[in-house]
């Protein structure tokens, strides 16, 4: 008994796919209870701008990693298995199945297949060194280094995103490997679970305008409003939270880099280019289960079908 793997359920894809609705219907159908796998939605008083799920939608699902840390904590991929894994461990203790939601796909890959990271964390130096020369220089700079020595990391990871662009920096200094390398191998390592992965996606255009049309809901719901409070709380650009989508543009716009209408447009941009490496980690992943929405008729076809494999596989009875 003791060598049977345990039950896991993960439902990604891009953002504005439409996981949450899904998710939560998935979960009330086979006995489950949700993670956000997502790297925003922990962080209190961050609602507009990550789409996070209100109590509301949870339809009485218990979620983890929803409003837990502070703005002004640090939450990062080690820290997020870290809780995840004792999550787990409660949620199996109730005799449930732990469901992984969201669209951070290095998140859910280093819970599923346990990804090492106690490695070489030593070396603050050369890590403070990077990030002084990122604020003095930018990220472009970085970035460039990094695409002369890892290309694949560069690839993938985008220049604005200057924690992961170091520590590839960081892991190549101090290994002589590249990390995107480090990443494949820890990939072929077997999952210590019995998983099944959900990979949902839309065509682009579609997926395109659904992201324009929440950027623009989001500006209804008081986006603006929402940041600024942020700000008044003390929260700056070059915290990890304030460097995701929808808060560094407005953050520009307030300290006058560009107007209002341009930051939101932005947002929209580069919210495309976000859905756009998300399909690419998506793609390179094995072991999952593609489900194309436009080949069904509704949401409920697909609950259906998830549901049904769902409850084979782990042989759930029915209610």
């Amino acid at each position: 008994m003791s060598e049977k793997k345990r039950p896991l359920i993960v439902l990604t894809g891009p953002t504005a796919v439409g996981k949450t609705a899904l998710s939560v219907n998935l979960a009330k159908a086979v006995g489950g209870e949700i993670i956000s796998a997502d790297s925003m939605q922990v962080y209190k008083g961050m609602d507009i701008g990550t789409a996070k799920i209100s109590r509301d939608e949870m339809g009485g699902v218990f979620h983890y990693l929803i409003d837990e840390l502070e703005p002004w904590e640090e939450f990062n991929v080690v820290i997020f298995q870290q809780l995840c894994k004792k999550y787990m461990e409660k949620i199996y203790a109730k005799g449930k199945i732990p469901i992984l939601v969201g669209g951070t796909g290095f998140y859910i890959q280093s819970v599923l297949y346990d990804i090492d990271f106690t490695q070489n964390e030593a070396d603050t130096l050369y890590r403070k060194s990077l990030e002084h020369r990122a604020a003095l220089e930018g990220g472009e700079r970085l970035h460039k280094e990094l695409a002369a020595v890892d290309p694949e990391s560069a690839e993938q990871i985008h220049p604005n995103n200057i924690k992961k662009v170091i520590r590839a920096l960081e892991y190549y200094h101090q290994t002589g490997q590249k990390i995107s390398d480090h990443n494949k191998t820890q990939r072929q390592k077997e999952s210590p679970y019995d998983f099944i992965y959900y990979v949902l996606s839309l065509p682009r255009e579609i997926l395109y305008q659904r992201i324009d049309q929440r950027v623009d809901q989001m500006r209804q719901n008081g986006l603006l409003e929402e940041v600024r409070r942020l700000e008044s709380m003390g929260c700056t650009r070059d915290m990890i939270s304030m460097q995701g989508l929808g808060y560094k543009e407005i953050l520009d716009a307030y300290a006058g880099k560009c107007t209002v209408d341009e930051a939101f447009e932005k947002i929209k941009l580069e919210t495309r280019h976000f859905a756009k490496r998300q399909f690419t980690w998506f793609r390179r992943e094995r072991a999952v289960t593609w489900i194309h929405k436009e080949d069904y008729e509704d949401e409920e076809a697909i609950l259906r079908v998830c549901a049904g494999q769902i409850q084979d596989r782990f042989d759930i009875k029915q209610t």
